[in-house]
């Protein structure tokens, strides 16, 4: 019997499409996602921007503008504008902590409310500022009176020297009868200390600050909503701490009289004595509350 020949078996030469239909898949699923992350709400990374940006110029990093925020926040901020948006408020919160950018007086410390009050402690404690244990200086955000650590404070101690009191009567005598707001801050050097009452510069400058705070609420009657206190260790020096004389000037306590917030946004450029150092930007600061 003549066998039957078999038939050979049919190749498919169209598998290719099978992968080719999973490639254009896979593109396809590629540039939806590509498209849907360029679709982010501009809205809320306007908002976003222009947070950073009222971040940074609290810090004095960036000047501000005199653009206005869009009173509509649903409307998208063009990402070109980010750079000119200024929220004051928040701004003029802020002064009450950060250190603003040197060079600049407001009109409030030579005029207005606080007018004469610089001479007055000039007067006050000409035998201090002679034999330089008190510096004043105008700043943006007011008057400083810093008061050096070789006429007040023991070495690591936060307590006063009973030499001292007679010239803290006198400044107390010329601040308790206004109504400018305080700021005490404690600054001390760059050398670590460790003794029985404090274990860093952080809690020295702190307990310095507060210390003089309590003093001028209870002894001299000052009202307790005008004070702050703030202690920033070593972190903001007036000189270089690589001298022992520049050393002794970081150690003290500033007296910050703060010039009313709404006349802070007007100043006049002012040329600081060859000796100012340069502002402090206030990062770092550790602030207390009132007593």
């Amino acid at each position: 019997m003549r066998r039957r020949k078999k038939e050979p078996e049919h190749t498919s030469h169209e598998r290719w499409l099978v992968s080719y239909a999973d490639f254009i898949t896979l593109l396809f699923a590629f540039f939806v996602v590509l498209y849907a992350s360029s679709q982010v709400d501009k809205r809320k990374v306007g908002m976003l921007s222009m947070a950073i940006q009222v971040a940074f110029q609290q810090l004095g990093v960036f000047d501000s503008s005199n653009t206005k925020v869009p009173l509509n926040d649903s409307e998208t901020m063009p990402f070109e504008k980010v750079q000119e948006v200024e929220n004051a408020k928040r701004t003029g919160d802020m002064r009450r902590f950060v250190q603003p950018m040197s060079g600049m007086l407001v009109n409030a410390v030579v005029a207005g409310p606080m007018q004469g009050i610089q001479s007055d402690l000039e007067k006050a404690l000409a035998p201090e500022i002679k034999s330089h244990i008190v510096e004043m200086k105008a700043r943006r955000e007011g008057l400083v009176v810093s008061l050096r650590e070789i006429g007040f404070y023991e070495s690591g101690s936060a307590t006063l020297r009973p030499s001292s009191e007679n010239a803290i009567d006198r400044l107390a005598g010329v601040l308790v009868s206004r109504t400018e707001m305080l700021r005490i801050e404690g600054h001390t050097d760059n050398v670590p200390i460790h003794n029985a009452q404090f274990a860093s510069n952080w809690e020295l400058s702190t307990a310095r600050a507060t210390d003089l705070v309590k003093l001028f609420i209870v002894h001299y009657k000052f009202a307790p909503d005008r004070l702050s206190a703030a202690g920033y260790a070593e972190y903001h020096p007036l000189s270089s701490n690589d001298t022992p004389e520049g050393r002794a000037r970081n150690r003290r306590v500033d007296i910050v009289i703060l010039a009313p917030l709404q006349l802070m946004d007007v100043a006049v450029p002012v040329s600081a004595p060859a000796s100012s150092p340069p502002a402090d930007n206030g990062a770092g600061a550790k602030a207390l509350p009132s007593p």
